[in-house]
Parts: structure tokens; C-alpha cells; sequence
């Protein structure tokens, strides 16, 4: 017995509808949008309410998009410590794997992905690890794509928040904290260069820092995006520095002067270490702000999102087969 994959099963459904409902000269059936995946932030749940309400906006405004939230567990409250606490190079494992062998996911020619705070750079991992199948768009908002050189606050009655920034203090760099720790695992402080390209469990790889191991198929996966799409928040005081989610670097002398060192002016663009200066080459590479504090979303904005990157690619529906 031979299985026809879901889309393929969609596909042939909307060609046979076009054939039996409309004239030669009729108007041509609408296409169907990629699945889309989305992968929340810190202290936040697969099943959180205003998760569910980005899945419901994405497909209201590009209708027939299959949504799929990234967990790391069914469990709610699990999902949720898996956001302190976990090895990130097994998370990303993980969730490679379950996009793989996902019974629509892994059946469609590409996926879009939406990355909400430190779930945006995790999506940039899965795009450089695995890729399978391949992601078309990667929106990010608010995410840490060069790392953070201070750690969260946490609200006092958070005791998982509390229990990961207690280990944290003075430990960031061991081997326990860089495995069992998820923000150790971004942090990055430009006075720490050294111990960081040592010790760092997740972002200086993924970020090709590393001379003498940096891989050619992070490079090669990254530059195949359609879209690489950069949100930072304006007045974000959660994530520092904020200017991350533009992957600029910032070093502060005393504490009030700031010298910021933006992407095109470092040398992993320069060099192209991770395939951005290609991006950005042939103008698919955008850097975009939002108004307001941390992850404070405007609808208005997620909406011309959506249309802008996540419709159905009409005039691209051929060439999927190369992503």
C-alpha cells in the first residue's frame, strides 16, 4: 500500500477542485500557505494563551497554514522548566527530530518560523543543525542572536527563575552550568571572549565563532532563507543588550557609555561566517523595530508580518523543491 503525505493529499484535493469548479478561464484556486512553526520563549509554555493566540492571527490572516508549537514536552509545566533547564545541544536534537518525523511537518516541501525571544536564535539552530524540512522564512522577535551580557530578572515568586539565576553566579562558564543551564548557554559578555569561545555550550558554535571549527553547512543552510527577518524591540529593559536582536555587538566602559558595534561593521559579517552578508546581499536580510517593551506584540504589526512573509509564495510554488 502505497501512503500519499497530508500535503500532497491537500495539493491534489485543491487541483482536482480547480479542474471540477472553475472554467479554463476561471479564477485560479488560492495556493496553499507552508506549515508554520513557532518556538516561545523563556518562562513561557507551548499551550500559553497568547501563543495560541499568534497560531489563530496566522492562520485567520494566510488561511489554510498548518501551525505547529515547538515543546519540548506535552506536559505544560515540564515545557515550561525546559526553558531554564536543559542541554541545549539535545533540545535542538530533539526537536529536529520531532519536526522530521511529524506526520504533516515532515511531509511538506518547506516551513515558515516565527521565533519569539530565546526561541529565535533556537530556530536559527535548527536551520543550521538539521534543517529537515527546510525552513523558507525566519521571523524573529526580541531574540538574543548575539547573546545577552546580563541575565534575566525574575519576578520573586518565580522558584524556577530563581533556582537557574542562582547557579548562574559565578559558575556561568563550567561544564555543569553550560549543560544543564539554557541562558548560560547565550550568555555572552565582550569582556569574557576567551572563556566564552571555551566554555560556550550553544551560541558561539552556532554563530560560527570559533575559528578553527567553523562549519561550512550552519553557513550553507542559513543562506538559503527566503527571508531572514529581524524584530528588536525598542524598549526592551528584559533583554541586554537589546541590539542582540540585530546580532550588534555592545560593550559598556563604566556602565553608561555604550559603544555599539553593528552587524555589517563586524567581522562575522564581513567574513561571512554565517551566510548573512549573502542574505543581506540580495536584500533578504531585514532589520525591523517594534515599539515597546519585551515581547509587547502589535497585532498590526504581526499581521503585515504574516502577509509580507508567511503567505503562500505564489510565484515560487516551483522552485520549493529547492529549498
Amino acid at each position: 500500500m502505497y501512503l500519499i503525505s497530508p500535503f500532497l493529499l491537500v495539493l491534489a484535493l485543491r487541483f482536482a477542485q480547480s479542474i471540477c469548479c472553475f472554467s479554463i478561464a476561471g479564477p485560479i484556486p488560492a495556493p496553499i500557505p507552508l506549515p508554520l512553526i513557532i518556538w516561545h520563549g523563556l518562562g513561557d509554555t507551548y499551550d500559553a494563551d497568547g501563543v495560541k493566540d499568534v497560531a489563530s492571527l496566522a492562520q485567520e490572516v494566510n488561511p489554510g497554514t498548518y501551525v505547529y508549537v515547538i515543546r519540548l514536552s506535552n506536559d505544560s509545566s515540564s515545557d515550561r522548566t525546559a526553558t531554564f533547564f536543559g542541554n541545549l545541544t539535545l533540545q535542538i536534537a530533539q526537536v529536529c527530530e520531532d519536526i522530521a518525523t511529524h506526520p504533516i511537518l515532515s511531509t511538506a516541501p518547506g516551513i515558515n518560523a516565527l521565533g519569539f525571544s530565546q526561541g529565535g536564535q533556537f530556530l536559527r539552530g535548527y536551520i543550521e543543525r538539521c534543517n529537515t524540512p527546510p525552513v523558507r522564512s525566519l521571523v524573529t522577535f526580541g531574540s538574543q542572536h548575539n547573546g545577552i551580557s546580563r541575565f534575566q530578572k525574575c519576578a520573586e515568586t518565580d522558584w524556577i527563575c530563581q533556582a537557574a539565576n542562582g547557579l548562574l553566579r559565578g559558575n556561568t562558564w563550567t561544564e555543569f552550568i553550560q549543560s544543564r543551564v539554557v541562558p548560560a548557554q547565550y550568555f555572552r559578555d565582550p569582556e569574557q571572549i576567551e572563556e566564552y569561545l571555551e566554555a560556550s555550550n550553544f551560541l558561539a558554535d552556532i554563530n560560527n565563532e570559533r575559528s578553527k571549527q567553523r562549519n561550512e553547512t550552519y553557513k550553507k543552510n542559513l543562506a538559503k532563507l527566503k527571508w531572514f527577518v529581524m524584530y528588536m524591540f525598542e524598549e526592551d529593559q528584559t533583554v541586554f543588550p537589546k541590539e542582540s536582536s540585530w546580532f550588534a555587538e555592545v560593550n559598556e566602559t563604566d556602565g553608561t557609555k555604550r559603544e555599539i558595534t553593528w552587524l555589517r561593521n563586524r567581522e562575522l559579517y564581513k567574513d561571512d561566517w554565517l551566510g548573512l552578508k549573502e542574505l543581506d546581499d540580495r536584500g533578504a536580510l531585514e532589520f525591523l523595530k517594534m515599539k515597546g517593551g519585551h515581547m509587547q506584540l502589535d497585532e498590526a504589526v504581526m499581521i503585515d508580518t504574516f502577509k509580507r512573509f508567511f503567505g503562500p509564495d505564489v510565484e515560487n510554488m516551483s522552485s520549493y523543491e529547492d529549498l
